[in-house]
């Protein structure tokens, strides 16, 4: 019975940690969302309307390369999230079932 209740706290801490690295890739993948949602506001406030679509076409192109950085690193990270989401339900499922077993 002592062996399975030191496994059990192992098991807890496992799941913490696993826990803990989800919240990490959850929080990074936001910040991505958050920052492609930020290249959405295009600052044009010039009273000249060819000057403003100049401004304009130039604040696209750049912000589409953004964007397009900012996908490939949303990418990696919503893959990270996930995979980070399957090892805390493993975790979870350990920690439950030596819980029961307790």
């Amino acid at each position: 019975m002592k062996q399975i209740d030191r496994l059990a706290q192992i098991a807890n801490l496992l799941l913490d940690v696993k826990l803990a690295e989800v919240q990490k890739a959850s929080l990074a993948r936001e910040e991505s969302l958050a920052r492609l949602a930020d290249l959405n506001v295009a600052p044009s406030d010039d009273p000249d309307p060819i000057a403003a679509a100049q401004v304009d076409v130039r604040y696209q192109l750049w912000a589409d390369a953004r964007r397009a950085e900012i996908n490939m690193t949303l990418a990696r990270q919503t893959a990270r999230w996930m995979e980070a989401q399957d090892d805390a339900r493993a975790a979870f499922g350990k920690a439950e079932v030596l819980r029961k077993l307790r």
